[in-house]
């Protein structure tokens, strides 16, 4: 990953890494579409139940992404490009949350592994189901 200095904003290209060479996989099937449709407000992946899923964050700080959101969606009009540039600032910033989020619960099982230590079949389950709501949710995007 890009290391990203204090002065700018992290971006989503900043987490592709599309420093030197970017280098886009070919997929199978037809071209992607780049058209705008509207998305219900509220889809729950058939795979994953609501029941199932696991928050991604915490109360205050999902409530804090969404009035960011809220404030970059509100100011489009008057400032359409730098609304964009924000959304990708504030995506990125949130895949990074992410990824440190399931790294920091790694590190905390793989920590316990290390000393010898048992980590419960109940703290495993819970990991892999955090793991599953996660990756479902993704697939459903």
């Amino acid at each position: 990953m890009t290391d990203v200095t204090k002065d700018r904003a992290l971006t989503t290209a900043d987490l592709a890494g599309a420093g030197s060479s970017l280098e886009v996989p070919e997929f199978p099937g037809p071209p992607l579409r780049r058209e705008y449709v509207e998305e219900p407000q509220a889809r729950t992946p058939a795979a994953a139940p609501a029941a199932e899923r696991t928050p991604l964050f915490a109360a205050d700080e999902t409530e804090n992404l969404r009035s960011d959101w809220s404030a970059i969606q509100t100011a489009f009009v008057d400032e359409p490009r730098q609304c964009v540039e924000k959304a990708d600032q504030l995506v990125a910033r949130v895949v990074q949350r992410l990824a440190e989020s399931f790294s920091q619960e790694r590190s905390r099982l793989e920590g316990q592994w290390s000393k010898g230590e048992d980590v419960s079949t109940e703290d495993l389950r819970i990991a892999l189901q955090r793991y599953r709501s996660f990756f479902d949710r993704l697939l459903s995007v």
